[in-house]
């Protein structure tokens, strides 16, 4: 289906302002994670004591953050966990991760909920303890599986088209995930196991929409021997720019309904998946493509340069030659 006919926009004659925005999105990031609040990491990565309770029908996030806080629990983090329809949440403090921390927390939640309007209308799962190298593992593997992530899409494509594709195409999810993390702590929203899943999601959909230009780009360049690499690559945006705004349109209306009504447990997974998409579907155009341009470009000029020495040797032995 093809929304747009006969395109011409001049899309890399933007790449100024492209990375003008990406030193922006790099700064926001340095702020952030460095002088700001910093990654905000949600109770899968941290030690403490986690609560887990089953509340009535119809008991909000909003109301037993209101309780535990009004029963002098300031720092507990509200998060929920299967189905919808259960209405359960874990309540988390961080404390010390031993039974005596354990068993003073879960009174103190049980007690903060007692004296609020939630009274008689919640029960206690269970209580454990998250110790610090269950945390810490947790955070080394949710980096393992980011960087073998990487790793394989780099291989798959410098197998597929070159090893400079592949690279941009890592550089554009790098920028992704990147952008969607300073997101993460600009807006205090907690990175839990299910944003990492989401924040893979994002990494193969951004890749996708990257390896549909890029297989364009080698399709035109077959047929189009008299126009300059970057005039392959803009024609190429343009061919597929139906393609992006028809897939990425649906799948961001998608997730965008996911996040308005998908409620709290899918709160911190769906908010990933909006700002991704819309980060993504950006670096195809603004970053992945681009980094493929510059390196055609030094390319030539490297060729064009050593045509020119071999130019000047061959004068200088003709002169040689008449003398």
């Amino acid at each position: 289906m093809q929304f747009f006919h006969d395109v011409n926009i001049d899309w890399l004659g933007k790449m100024k302002v492209y990375a003008a925005l990406t030193v922006v999105i790099i700064l926001m990031g340095i702020y952030t994670f460095f002088l700001g609040r910093g990654v905000p990491l949600g109770v899968d990565f941290k030690e403490g004591t986690i609560v887990y309770v089953k509340f009535a029908p119809g008991t909000r996030a909003e109301d037993i953050r209101t309780a535990v806080q009004n029963g002098g629990v300031k720092e507990a983090r509200i998060q929920g966990y299967g189905p919808a329809a259960d209405n359960e949440y874990l309540i988390a403090l961080e404390t010390a991760p031993n039974e005596q921390a354990l068993d003073a927390g879960k009174q103190a939640i049980v007690a903060a909920l007692d004296a609020s309007p939630l009274k008689g209308k919640f029960e206690v799962r269970k209580a454990d303890i998250v110790g610090p190298q269950v945390g810490d593992q947790l955070r080394r593997q949710a980096l393992l599986a980011t960087a073998y992530s990487m790793v394989g899409m780099l291989i798959y494509l410098a197998f597929r088209f070159e090893f400079i594709y592949g690279l941009a195409a890592v550089i554009a999810v790098i920028h992704d995930t990147w952008f969607t993390l300073a997101v993460f702590s600009l807006t205090g929203t907690e990175i839990s196991l299910t944003v990492i899943a989401a924040l893979l999601t994002l990494m193969g959909y951004s890749m996708n929409d990257t390896i549909v230009i890029f297989d364009r780009i080698r399709e035109n360049l077959k047929v189009s021997r008299r126009e300059s690499f970057i005039e392959v690559a803009n024609k190429s945006i343009n061919q597929t720019l139906s393609r992006t705004v028809l897939t990425s349109g649906l799948t961001f209306l998608t997730v965008l309904a996911l996040y308005l009504f998908g409620g709290q447990v899918l709160h911190g997974f769906s908010f990933a998946l909006v700002v991704g998409i819309l980060i993504g579907t950006y670096s195809s155009i603004a970053v992945a493509v681009p980094v493929v341009v510059l390196y055609d470009n030094w390319k030539m000029s490297q060729t064009g340069r050593a045509a020119g020495k071999g130019e000047a040797r061959e004068s200088g032995k003709r002169e040689k030659v008449r003398a």
